[in-house]
């Protein structure tokens, strides 16, 4: 029996999320036992050209299994020069973006655009490919365009038999973006499609979803994002989950000391000002989801109050003022 690579084992991932899975929270899913957190997207372009910003997207964490890095571009050149890039970082794995809904990405004809375009969509995989070296390639996509060129099951066949070695699906079109639901039977075309290991991804939110999303795609494992948002433990829960083992979600207490610590690392990886600004939406996502006694309308006050404190030493006093002492009023 063939062993399959450590990468392709495991069932739950952290998606790449532009903004979202920066890397001071990819370091507390690390720190709660996530088995594999996957960079934000990169451009090839801008890897290249040694972009401050770019390098501290990407940076590995103490503890963390494997260094994937996720790679975006259009123009195949890039890729290469991105993928040898990475490898010279000793990157573990690479994973080509075909999925960003965004219009930012889109309007530049990358991301889930190349779904309309396959054959440059092949030669920017075999592009990377060779700029990898033997580095494993992975590549998410979603269902395909829109519900009139649902093309994963066609262009996923063809990746791997160039040698990509792992996909994940979307469950949506890029026209869908994140609204309705999330369609993970549709995912099973794809998983029908390709002899390697399938990741379903969209509105993994639950150990409950991830079971159900398994069920209907029939594919080897899930991807969470955004959902992971407030609650960066989500990915070791459900693939404890997943796997049969017991898990102690963490204490309010802890919950606390994460949140101020990846207060503190938001500012040291990008300065004191940017960095309260990236953190905001995390501690929002916290507010929202932390389990103390309070009303909607008391959570979107305190969220709001907390969101606007410009000081990290005063928000993070704040926090805990909230989660010890459960005072609901901040004064901004």
């Amino acid at each position: 029996m063939i062993k399959m690579p450590s990468f392709q084992a495991e069932k739950v991932w952290l998606a790449p999320m532009s903004g979202s899975t920066d890397a001071a929270f990819r370091r507390q899913a690390v720190s709660y036992g996530a088995p594999i957190v996957v960079s934000e997207m990169v451009a090839g372009e801008a890897l290249a050209a040694s972009r401050p910003d770019v390098v501290r997207k990407t940076c590995r964490h103490e503890g963390e299994g494997l260094w994937v890095v996720q790679l975006a571009g259009r123009r195949p050149e890039d890729m290469l020069n991105g993928a040898e890039i990475l490898v010279d970082a000793g990157v573990d794995v690479i994973d080509i973006n075909m999925g960003c809904p965004s219009r930012q990405v889109t309007g530049g004809n990358s991301g889930s655009a190349l779904m309309r375009e396959p054959e440059l969509a092949l030669e920017i995989i075999g592009a990377t490919l060779k700029g990898a070296n033997g580095l494993p390639v992975t590549l998410k996509t979603r269902l395909g365009w829109d519900h009139t060129l649902l093309n994963a099951p066609e262009l996923c066949r063809a990746a791997v038999d160039m040698g990509i070695q792992l996909v994940t699906i979307h469950g949506r079109t890029r026209c869908q973006f994140y609204k309705g639901q999330a369609d993970w039977a549709a995912i099973r075309d794809t998983v029908d499609a390709v002899p390697v290991p399938v990741i379903s991804n969209g509105d993994i939110g639950s150990v409950d979803n991830a079971r159900s999303a398994l069920n209907s795609s029939g594919a080897f494992g899930v991807m969470v994002g955004r959902s992971a948002m407030g609650q960066p433990w989500l990915v070791s829960q459900i693939d404890a989950a997943l796997h049969g083992r017991e898990f102690h979600a963490p204490s309010l207490s802890d919950q606390l000391d994460g949140l101020c610590e990846q207060i503190e690392d938001s500012q040291a990886l990008y300065g004191s000002v940017l960095g309260l600004r990236i953190v905001r939406k995390h501690v929002a996502a916290h507010i929202d989801k932390v389990d103390l006694p309070m009303s909607e309308g008391e959570r979107r006050q305190l969220r709001a109050d907390l969101c606007r404190l410009d000081d990290s030493g005063t928000l993070i006093s704040a926090l805990r003022d909230v989660y010890t002492e459960q005072k609901f009023k901040v004064a901004a």
